[in-house]
């Protein structure tokens, strides 16, 4: 077994309570994609202790921004909240690990792990397969291109107009 990160995500949000509820949805979302789906709820809770430790600790004029992470590492699932300002890590999961690090000058991460499934290596965990795919609208506006369909007046004007500022589009 071996502790190399296999697969990670990230967000970014304001220190607010409603970090909270985003940063499980977080979790979910990332454990339904990595088929984790036994751990979701579990992972969910525990996640939004952390980033609810980290809003609680955050001033309310000033909140500043924090990291939600989640990662596939050796036999764990890794959660981790950064922010500017430290914070008390809540108690573990049941048979997880729970701290908190200082990373140096205003940076502070909060940070629990919890066991993969059935003794599974991140590895072994099957990761979504993500590829480029334009949406319909894209595909038809590149297909009319191709054929050398004219563009659209009506939006160019539009665009020279947003491009001119204050001038009025009925100016010449």
């Amino acid at each position: 077994m071996t502790d190399r990160t296999e697969q990670m995500d990230d967000l970014q949000l304001v220190a607010l309570p409603s970090a909270v509820g985003c940063t499980e949805m977080f979790v979910r979302f990332s454990l339904t994609e990595w088929k984790l789906r036994s751990m979701r709820d579990d992972a969910a809770a525990a996640a939004g202790r952390l980033a609810r430790a980290v809003v609680d600790a955050a001033e309310p004029g000033s909140p500043g921004m924090i990291t939600a992470r989640v990662r596939l590492s050796g036999g764990n699932l890794v959660i981790e909240v950064e922010s500017s300002r430290p914070a008390r890590a809540p108690s573990a999961p049941a048979g997880g690990r729970c701290g908190a690090d200082d990373l140096g000058p205003g940076r502070h991460m909060l940070w629990l792990t919890m066991p993969l499934p059935g003794g599974m290596d991140a590895g072994a965990v099957p990761l979504p397969r993500r590829q480029r795919r334009p949406s319909p609208e894209a595909a038809r506006l590149a297909a009319e291109e191709e054929a050398g369909a004219p563009p659209d007046p009506d939006v160019l004007g539009r665009i020279l107009y947003g491009l001119n500022g204050s001038q009025s589009r009925h100016q010449k």
